[in-house]
């Protein structure tokens, strides 16, 4: 082979090469916006959050119940202490010695002062 095909072949070869260059140079790929990995970390996080707001809510619901019921028992309270004093009151009155002594007197009874006895508190 003489000189001249030989740089023939070589240009030949170099236009090849080069015509390849600008094919790989055109097929890039295009990098996707987020990895697998990132996408999977952001579901996990999601997944969390997700998590930790639903405890939240649920303790405050259950908060909020415990208020309720705390709050029902309060008024039981208020109103058993209401009908203790009204009670208390009935009671002091109905043991009025005066009161006694005018209900006996009405089912006939008499005070016969041999038959009393002081009591001392």
């Amino acid at each position: 082979m003489s000189n001249l095909a030989v740089k023939i072949r070589q240009k030949q070869y170099q236009e090849q090469q080069s015509k390849r260059r600008v094919k790989e140079k055109v097929i890039v790929k295009k990098r996707p916006l987020f990895t697998l990995g990132e996408k999977i970390l952001f579901m996990i996080f999601l997944f969390i959050v997700l998590i930790g707001s639903i405890f939240i809510v649920s303790n405050y619901v259950k908060l909020y119940q415990v208020n309720m019921d705390i709050q029902a028992i309060e008024m039981k309270v208020k109103e058993q202490e209401r009908m203790n004093h009204d009670l208390l009151i009935q009671k002091k009155e109905l043991s009025n010695p005066e009161r006694i002594w005018s209900k006996a007197k009405e089912l006939g009874l008499t005070l016969n002062p041999n038959h009393v006895k002081g009591v001392q508190d």
